[in-house]
């Protein structure tokens, strides 16, 4: 019975009473010398009580490694409801009563397969929502206080308040010495975390709980559930608006894609069954054509004259995917974005209507201020619009980050393509020494791999090879180098920060995966020269010639 007690405690979403919600979760380590760390815990948890949350620790005795203590937060009603008008946050006032007028659409059956029930896929009324005002509670449709507001929205005010309350004693504050963010970076907090309502697995046994995490595992997160429609009224409710937007977008990207891919699916074929029309195939494998056109050396030393017929295999391959069916496929490609785009507008606007979203970017970017921004202003301004006092950085503090951001990202972008380069000259590098060690290779009398393995395949194999390491080694590296930049520029709001970083992870991901994708397109094969006067990559020193393509294509 002592087992299921404390089993049961471990896995409830309540304090010990069993009636407050845990709305977030602070973890840390005592460690013995750790006295400054108490006493930012100490005075940073005293102010949350001054605030109005109510806080409850479990010993350490009661975690996994018997090291780690947990600070378990609730925000009670007055809280909730005085940060909700800060906020803004809308709420429902009146249960949506205009009439649903879809219609059944032809054939509708056929889509039974990918159907999730109803109770899943809207799991509550549509509401007409207004922002919250605590001075007119009986304006909103307030049945429980306990449950008026979601999971997702108690979790969102109670870090509201985390991110900007001070861990030091008010006639000593600084402005710098506050958030949780700042706590976690010292080492003061190891964690900061809501919690999910249930496991995944199975639903939760406290009766209060709806156990909403088990059932989007059941119906959504299930690997054997990707053919089915997301319910994504419910991943708004657990989530919030920008993840249920997300994977809004995730699943009707997927959609599209489904014409993309029927399309690039049927030019392959039309490539198959063309495969023996092909002429100029035809005539480079001609012993009477191909096979009496002796071809240069691709090298300068160790590289012995070819004859065109060697590139036979090659020719063949590159039909497949290099037909007249590729230029029809590239048209539709360009009218697929044009019209996804267009689509996705629509299905937005339709999301922001149901949800109620209008004007949201805008309330984020008015009343959301980052606390790293107001820390570090010196100075406030009147708002020429709001007539509101802002906090405001200075112009030439400003101006030096953003210089510095700017020439950060020119580093990497060319630290990015300067590994491009390195792998270009790797391949000039060692065709030659794959040309004269395949020359007596073994490998040539072998009669099924034999005819296959080539210096060109060799040097493309290696050469991807590293090139794909070098890619994943980036991507880990201006991740981090990324959020420093954008970090450093302080942004003003939360959406200016997502908006900035994004710019930077997009240019970064863009040269990092599309440089070699440029090589190939516009350089590979263009500046070759020709017999007696070739050009040369770092000059005619260098003895690196520039790469050719296959009378095949690149």
């Amino acid at each position: 019975m002592e087992i299921d007690k404390q089993q049961q405690s471990k896995d409830s979403v309540f304090f010990r009473d069993g009636v407050r919600r845990i709305d977030f979760v602070l973890s840390y380590v005592d460690e013995k010398d750790g006295e400054r760390k108490q006493e930012r815990r100490r005075i940073y948890e005293d102010n949350l009580v001054n605030v109005g949350l109510e806080l409850e620790t479990e010993n350490k005795s009661e975690s996994e490694d018997g090291k780690t203590y947990f600070v378990k937060i609730h925000a009670p009603w007055e809280v909730l409801s005085t940060y909700a008008s800060v906020l803004n946050l809308k709420v429902p006032f009146k249960v949506d009563d205009t009439l649903d007028e879809k219609t059944e659409m032809p054939m509708s059956w056929l889509a039974t397969p990918f159907r999730l029930p109803k109770d899943i896929m809207h799991p509550e009324p549509d509401y007409f929502t207004a922002p919250f005002n605590k001075d007119k509670p009986d304006f909103f449709l307030i049945n429980d206080k306990d449950t008026f507001f979601p999971p997702s929205t108690r979790n969102r005010i109670v870090y509201y308040i985390l991110s900007r309350c001070f861990y030091t004693r008010e006639e000593c504050a600084d402005k710098d010495k506050k958030g949780i963010k700042r706590l976690l970076n010292n080492g003061t907090y190891t964690a900061a975390f809501p919690l999910h309502d249930s496991r995944y697995w199975t639903r939760s046994k406290d009766a209060n709980c709806e156990s909403e995490r088990y059932t989007l595992y059941k119906y959504w997160a299930k690997f054997l559930c990707f053919f089915k429609e997301q319910p994504l009224d419910l991943v708004r409710n657990y989530y919030g608006e920008k993840i249920g937007i997300y994977f809004a977008w995730l699943g009707f990207y997927t959609e599209m894609l489904l014409f993309a891919a029927v399309v690039g699916t049927i030019c392959f074929l039309y490539g198959f069954l063309t495969f023996d029309d092909n002429e100029w195939s035809k005539e480079i494998c001609n012993e009477k054509i191909g096979g009496n056109i002796v071809m240069c050396p691709l090298c300068d030393k160790k590289c012995s004259f070819w004859k065109l017929n060697t590139t036979c295999n090659s020719s063949w391959q590159s039909h497949l995917f290099d037909n007249v069916a590729t230029v029809f496929f590239a048209i539709f490609m360009g009218i697929w974005v044009t019209l996804f785009l267009e689509f996705w507008k629509r299905r937005q606007a339709r999301l922001e209507y149901e949800w109620d979203l209008f004007d949201f970017e805008e309330e984020q970017q008015q009343l959301q201020l980052r606390p790293e921004y107001e820390a570090k202003c010196t100075k406030h301004e009147k708002n020429p619009i709001t007539q509101e006092m802002e906090p405001r950085l200075p112009l030439t503090s400003k101006c030096v980050r953003t210089c510095l951001s700017g020439a950060t990202v020119l580093l990497w972008i060319s630290l990015i393509i300067a590994c491009i380069i390195g792998v270009i000259a790797y391949r000039l590098a060692v065709y030659a020494a794959f040309a004269s060690i395949m020359k007596q290779s073994p490998t040539n009398h072998l009669e099924v791999v034999g005819p296959y393995i080539t210096p060109q395949l060799a040097t493309s194999v290696t050469a991807s090879c590293i090139n794909f390491v070098i890619i994943m080694i980036l991507n880990l590296m201006y991740e981090k180098v990324a959020i420093w930049i954008t970090d450093m520029e302080i942004p003003k709001t939360h959406l200016e920060y997502e908006n900035k970083l994004t710019v930077k992870m997009f240019l970064f991901q863009f040269v990092n995966y599309y440089s070699s994708c440029f090589y190939v397109a516009f350089f590979k094969g263009k500046f070759v020269g020709y017999p007696g006067d070739y050009a040369y990559m770092f000059g005619k020193w260098s003895k690196l010639r520039n790469e050719e393509c296959d009378p095949g294509g690149c």
